[in-house]
């Protein structure tokens, strides 16, 4: 069997982690809660899926994938109150985004350096293909404790199971 690429990997666990973003903006049984800001909480969970929705879109649809989103980065930290229905297309965008761009990466540009400087750096597009994957889950994890918060509900959402691997088998 021959073992899956980087690309197919990353493509997997993004998707999987897309999906339980998804999961956890249905999880708020109030919408404006999405926007509720506790003390000490610098973001909404509205604008973290904001955030990973247009940062995927821009890194990996814009940047690898050529396909001309062009990123408002700072509207994705000032806009308010975006219905849940729109949150969740931009999340449904971001996947296609991911699935078209990592598809059509071929191996041997996994060694090349990202086609722009990140936090004034060059990586390589493999090393930054990680990055992404792991700065999803990093936000994931403040918008499963912010619906908790929130809402008072402590029950998870299924987050990052090792279940919905791509090579998950019983």
């Amino acid at each position: 069997m021959t073992p899956p690429t980087l690309q197919a990997t990353v493509a997997a666990v993004l998707a999987r982690d897309l999906a339980t973003l998804r999961r956890e903006l249905e999880a708020y049984a109030d919408e404006r809660a999405i926007w509720a800001t506790p003390p000490g909480a610098p973001n909404a969970a509205g604008t973290l899926a904001l955030h990973l929705a247009g940062n995927l879109r821009h890194y990996l649809g814009a940047v690898l994938g050529g396909d001309g989103y062009v990123r408002d980065r700072d509207a994705e930290f000032a806009r308010r109150d975006v219905p849940r229905a729109e949150l969740l297309a931009d999340i449904a965008e971001a996947e296609a985004a991911v699935h078209r761009a990592l598809a059509a990466l071929p191996d041997a540009r996994l060694a090349e350096e990202f086609p722009q400087p990140v936090g004034e750096r060059r990586v390589r597009i493999a090393d930054y293909l990680v990055h992404l994957t792991v700065h999803l889950a990093y936000h994931l994890g403040q918008v499963d404790y912010h619906r908790r918060l929130v809402t008072g509900d402590g029950r998870g959402v299924g987050a990052v199971s090792p279940r919905e691997l791509a090579s998950a088998r019983a």
